[in-house]
């Protein structure tokens, strides 16, 4: 048996190394410390090409997904984002989606149709600059779904915190989220306020 660094065990899978690491990641591949790098088993690799070889020789074809929390502005960080997932593009990049909008929201435009183009199998690899541009929860879920087309999904920042500090990260997340939605409905009613006012002092006006 031996044991290969990320690099060489991803070209004898037919992957990209940031996939490798991902399903690392993600417990879909066994791996083991050797000081601070992963060794991949030249084992376990074959058994993985035996039992998926169709799947990893498909081209790769990627789509980019990129995400902003805010409805205005903030185009320089989806052009960012964009550039940087195109920068590091192995594959055909044949889509890119855009959402603005907050990662607790389930119905988003370009997630809606990120999730047709993965059902109809023309894309074989979802990638995010980051794993909260998806969703700010239920990644995993969205993971499972894809991996049933044939679709992986690759971070090219993965999370490095665990533990407290992430139930801290997500903590923050709910309610910066939700802080926005309160301000965002206060606004709504304090101009719908301003415009019933508006419209009183009018007919007012008229009717003397």
């Amino acid at each position: 048996m031996e044991l290969l660094r990320m690099s060489k065990a991803a070209e004898r899978l037919g992957i990209h190394p940031m996939t490798l690491r991902q399903w690392a990641l993600d417990g879909k591949v066994p791996f083991t410390w050797v000081g601070r790098e992963r060794r991949f088993s030249s084992v376990d690799l074959e058994n993985m090409k035996r039992g998926s070889g169709a799947r990893t020789s498909r081209p790769r074809r990627e789509v980019l997904y990129v995400r902003v929390s805010g409805s205005n502005g903030q185009k320089s960080s989806l052009a960012a984002q964009e550039e940087e997932l195109r920068a590091t593009a192995t594959g055909e990049v044949v889509k890119v989606f855009k959402d603005r909008g907050s990662g607790l929201r389930e119905n988003r435009p370009g997630l809606n149709r990120l999730l047709a183009m993965v059902a109809d199998g023309t894309v074989t690899v979802v990638r995010v600059t980051h794993e909260d541009r998806l969703a700010r929860f239920g990644v995993a879920w969205l993971k499972h779904l894809f991996s049933a087309y044939g679709v992986s999904v690759e971070v090219l920042h993965p999370k490095k915190l665990g533990g407290r500090d992430e139930l801290l990260e997500d903590f923050a997340s709910l309610v910066t989220t939700f802080a926005g939605r309160l301000y965002g409905m206060r606004s709504a009613e304090a101009k719908r306020r301003l415009l019933a006012e508006t419209s009183r002092g009018a007919v007012g006006n008229r009717a003397e």
